[in-house]
């Protein structure tokens, strides 16, 4: 017989009273937050109330200063900094505002190297590399360098990159800010459809279009705490 426990979602990213100052200045102030298998969720929240933060605390690229933050069962606090780097890479996606495309490396060999940083070999990574710049409909600009593709496609190359290693959370910092409105649209398209497949995705973002398209839940932060939290349920309630 399967329990109820052999059901439920996997925790993926758990905060528990997470503090982080920077001198006498709070970011975040006890907060609480789960993320399971499968969610998708976006925090929002004016300019300096914690949302780069969050999303620094759950990549393991800041520590807390109390508190607890667990990602896909590890205790980000027990690891190293040499040891965060090696768990980003095989667990952890990242998609930024401006891409962070190497430029001197065109689309192609910006995707594999994510796979080759891990050990995997440049045969390999370059074999997954072309199928994911495939599915996202850009492998016919898998030999042209960042400069020479539009914002649209530059993305889409940073989201390929994202998913080489098959990561447990997709991390998107205003994955939208930088492109005008139809590639942003695209892009949209592209972590819905990430997410219907499974993909669990953290999305901090100012855009609330996006935010009610993409997540299932909205998390809003005010002054480093979590002001509010809605499902989407509640949110086409309220529209």
């Amino acid at each position: 017989m399967t329990s109820d426990n052999d059901t439920a979602p996997q925790t993926v990213v758990r905060l528990h009273d997470v503090r982080k100052e920077y001198g006498d200045a709070v970011a975040l102030d006890g907060v609480r937050l789960e993320i399971a298998a499968g969610d998708a969720v976006a925090v929002m929240g004016p300019s300096g109330c914690g949302k780069s933060t969050l999303l620094n605390m759950v990549a393991g690229l800041d520590r807390a200063t109390s508190g607890s933050v667990h990602v896909h069962g590890q205790d980000l606090a027990g690891l190293s900094e040499t040891g965060l780097a090696l768990f980003r890479r095989r667990h952890i996606g990242m998609i930024f505002q401006f891409f962070n495309l190497i430029d001197d490396l065109p689309a192609l060999d910006n995707v594999a190297l994510a796979a080759q940083l891990t050990g995997t070999s440049a045969r390999h990574a370059r074999r997954r590399a072309l199928e994911l710049l495939d599915e996202l409909g850009v492998a016919g600009r898998r030999d042209t360098y960042p400069a020479a593709l539009s914002g649209g496609e530059r993305q889409r190359v940073a989201v390929a990159r994202a998913l080489m290693n098959r990561p447990a959370l997709l991390l998107a910092d205003e994955p939208t800010g930088a492109l005008d409105s139809r590639s942003g649209e695209q892009v949209m398209d592209l972590l819905i459809d990430l997410n219907q497949i499974g993909q669990t995705l953290l999305i901090v973002t100012h855009d609330r279009d996006l935010a009610t398209r993409c997540a299932s839940r909205l998390v809003e932060l005010a002054d480093g705490r979590v002001a509010r939290e809605s499902s989407l349920d509640d949110l086409e309630r309220s529209a």
